[in-house]
């Protein structure tokens, strides 16, 4: 029985050991000397923008997006399985994905009428 937890247990070990690896690994390697190269922020190469002392407001348009972009991306993650076994699901498979896209449908439209998908 206990062969069978072997692989997951070696597993886990490596995840761990990867995980120490990696927070630790910086620390020793780093260069204990900072100067205001080292401080300062980077913009890929381009010298960063002042930010207001508050740290500025990102548009809530930008919050919208983004969590558009996950219920997008969630529903195509649940269709490409279904389009791989759609022999096997049969009827009941292919009712519970009409039900789904029906659900994200109607999220669509409603995004669609407030006007969630304008870019200006």
């Amino acid at each position: 029985m206990g062969q069978l937890y072997l692989p997951i247990l070696v597993m886990g070990i490596l995840g761990a050991a990867f995980a120490v690896f990696s927070v630790a690994a910086p620390a020793i390697t780093a260069s204990r000397r900072y100067n205001r190269a080292l401080l300062d922020s980077y913009e890929c190469g381009i010298d960063p923008t002042p930010q207001p002392v508050g740290g500025g407001r990102f548009p809530v348009k930008y919050y919208l997006t983004a969590m558009l972009f996950i219920v997008f991306d969630i529903e195509i993650i649940f269709l490409y399985p279904f389009a791989v076994a759609f022999d096997q699901l049969g009827l009941f498979g292919l009712v519970e994905m009409l039900l789904f896209l029906v659900s994200v449908l109607v999220v669509y439209s409603y995004v669609w009428r407030r006007g969630g998908l304008e870019w200006d």
